[in-house]
């Protein structure tokens, strides 16, 4: 916002400001105790409020209670800190510096908009028990199948031509050690890794095709830098009831409700605004499709799990090769 426009109204209001001041004092009658103050402390010229405190204090996931207050302190010092920093820069006019007011208005930019699409969000609709009990009984292997798998993956460097033998060396193999030989006598080039996952850590359009997977099948996908074997050392059963289960149904269908939402509010205000690339950005090649970069839906459980460990690249069923005996 422009600086002198803001002093001009905030001169403009000052009087009614007064006004309402003294109605307001009048109304008490007797009571006359003076407001507690939100001034926390007085950093040269100006003032740190309780409000900047507390506004940083509600960015602090996961804070208790009881330690509010040992934070509120914290959070203080830092804000000295902040703003000691901050004067002397403006004292230095680095405020005018081209680079930080660009900064400055990109940030501004990003908040504006993002609390922009975060109010077009909340309008989506809560999900009602019988679309949670719906979304549980369509995805079973997510739920009352649920399996935790032990997967064994060999990233192999491989061009596009090689993918075909591969896939034959695979298929053939009795087991991975003998798919393992294969592969250095042939020179390829390949690493290999041991991880445990639960369904919900898997990419929910490849679940299906490993829960259809029995223990010491294997599977052979397509990598950026050539191709990924998935080997199903073993699993077990850990179901996950409709109760256990709904809370994390029910954030998932509600953000996949904003995402939606927002989706479609940015298309339409897409359609409706004059949009005019120009210079090099005027080339087909270089305009990206609205809703470039979205970000791909999360599975319910996974997203209700943080720090789920990065899950294998999507299956097709014809992926899934057979008669690997490696139990």
């Amino acid at each position: 916002m422009n600086l002198t426009m803001f002093d001009a109204r905030a001169r403009r209001w000052l009087p009614l400001a007064a006004v309402a001041a003294a109605v307001l004092l009048a109304g008490c009658g007797e009571k006359k105790e003076k407001a507690a103050s939100q001034t926390a402390v007085k950093v040269n010229k100006d003032e740190i409020t309780v409000h900047q405190i507390n506004f940083v204090l509600q960015q602090q996931r996961g804070l208790k209670p009881e330690q509010a207050d040992a934070a509120s302190r914290q959070i203080l010092e830092r804000l000295i800190d902040q703003q000691v920093a901050l004067q002397k820069a403006e004292e230095q006019k680095i405020d005018r510096d081209p680079r930080v007011v660009q900064a400055v208005e990109a940030a501004r930019r990003e908040i504006i908009a993002r609390a922009y699409l975060e109010k077009v969000s909340e309008t989506a609709p809560r999900p009602q028990p019988d679309e949670i009990k719906k979304y549980y009984d369509e995805k079973p292997a997510l739920f009352s199948e649920r399996r935790v798998y032990s997967i064994q993956e060999i990233a192999i460097e491989a061009k596009p031509e090689q993918q075909t033998e591969l896939r034959d060396a695979l298929t053939a193999a009795k087991n991975i050690n003998e798919f393992i030989e294969f592969l250095k006598a042939k020179d390829y080039k390949f690493t290999g890794n041991q991880a445990v996952r639960a369904a919900e850590q898997l990419p929910l359009n490849s679940l299906d095709s490993f829960a259809k997977m029995k223990d010491g099948q294997a599977a052979l996908v397509p990598s950026p830098t050539g191709v990924q074997v998935i080997v199903l050392a073993g699993s077990r059963s850990q179901p996950v009831t409709e109760e256990q289960a709904r809370p994390a149904i029910e954030q998932f269908i509600l953000n996949e409700r904003r995402r939606k939402l927002v989706e479609d509010n940015i298309k339409e205000l897409r359609g409706a605004a004059k949009i005019e690339y120009v210079g090099k950005f005027a080339e087909p090649a270089a305009s990206a499709p609205a809703g470039a970069g979205t970000a791909p839906a999360a599975t319910p459980a996974a997203s209700a799990t943080p720090g789920a460990t990065a899950a294998p690249p999507a299956l097709s069923a014809s992926d899934v090769s057979k008669g690997m005996g490696l139990k």
